[in-house]
């Protein structure tokens, strides 16, 4: 081997240690990996989240068809909580919304519960058609799902099918009554979605030590008392997950209400959710002007980024297991 060829093999070697390193776990080669699904983020998720709360200190003026932005500092803000017809419809929409969301809470969540225990149940039958039967409405699109049952609940529509099969007589106008309009909306949603929260805490269930459960089945514990000793203190931290999940997209909801009520949360406003109500304000413009006002939606938008961020964080550190 001559001179030349032995000063190069160190460097060599010291090249493919250097390459080895990078692809060990403490290395930074998996960097590459995350790069494409952060750019993502940052251009559809990050970028449009800060440019909304940029927007909201800022109001838009159109004169002779050439838009200009002005900075008014927390105007907007000011104007949502402060404006006599502003403020009310924002508050009525927010209440609106908690109602919706504690019905999915109470229906829907409850509901997927107990069909997880039913489900993950060693000695029922059939467990995989009633699976399925429970998550069909899930793939349904929603403004089919809210077209479909505004004809079901409507008088006049379903008559020959409450009156003639069932024999109950016909229906009230229930979308057209402020009390019950919200409560049918909020059930329908329900009916649709809860085999999101069903798939997950079966999911949960299936992961509990099978030990466990023969353990209690041997020391003569009743299906109940396995499920409220056992099995439920077991998926807490999934019952805070699809809480939060439920939370985040009940407060985002429209498509339902926009099918069922239109976007002015008919009758009366009764049935108006923070997301129609930020359509109207921010994008569609509120009737009969229609003219919309960006700065004033991206407000609510913030506005409700902010209590979405903190509730989540409180029920994830409430709901966490700690060994």
């Amino acid at each position: 081997m001559t001179t030349n060829q032995t000063a190069l093999k160190p460097k060599k070697i010291g090249w493919l240690r250097t390459k080895s390193k990078a692809r060990t776990p403490n290395g930074f080669y998996w960097m590459w990996y995350l790069l494409p699904a952060l750019g993502i983020y940052v251009v559809f998720m990050a970028y449009p989240l800060f440019d909304s709360v940029r927007l909201s200190v800022f109001r838009k003026e159109t004169v002779n068809r050439a838009t200009t932005e002005h900075f008014v500092g927390f105007d907007n803000y000011i104007r949502l909580f402060t404006d006599p017809e502003i403020s009310t419809r924002f508050w009525g929409a927010f209440f609106n919304t908690c109602q919706f969301f504690i019905t999915h809470l109470l229906v829907q969540n409850v509901l997927g519960i107990l069909f997880a225990a039913l489900l993950t149940n060693q000695f029922m039958k059939g467990r995989k058609i009633y699976q399925a039967i429970i998550f069909i409405p899930t793939t349904f699109a929603i403004l089919v799902t809210g077209y479909l049952w505004r004809l079901l609940l409507n008088p006049t529509w379903s008559e020959a099918f409450t009156n003639g099969v069932l024999g109950i007589g016909k229906l009230p106008p229930i979308l057209g009554l402020e009390g019950p309009a919200l409560v049918a909306d909020s059930l329908v949603s329900c009916w649709q979605w809860v085999g999101i929260p069903t798939i997950i805490f079966v999911a949960a269930m299936r992961n509990i030590n099978e030990d466990l459960l023969e353990a209690a089945y041997i020391e003569g514990a009743s299906g109940w008392q396995i499920f409220w000793n056992i099995k439920l203190p077991l998926v807490k931290p999934v019952v805070g997950l699809v809480a939060i999940l439920t939370f985040v997209n009940n407060f985002n909801a429209f498509d339902i209400i926009y099918a069922m009520q239109t976007a002015n949360g008919a009758p009366n406003y009764s049935t108006d959710l923070l997301g129609t109500f930020f359509y109207r304000q921010g994008i569609a413009g509120q009737h009969p002007v229609a003219i919309p006002d960006p700065g004033l939606g991206a407000a609510i938008a913030t506005v409700v980024f902010v209590l979405l961020a903190t509730v989540s964080v409180i029920v994830l550190r409430k709901t966490e297991t700690r060994d």
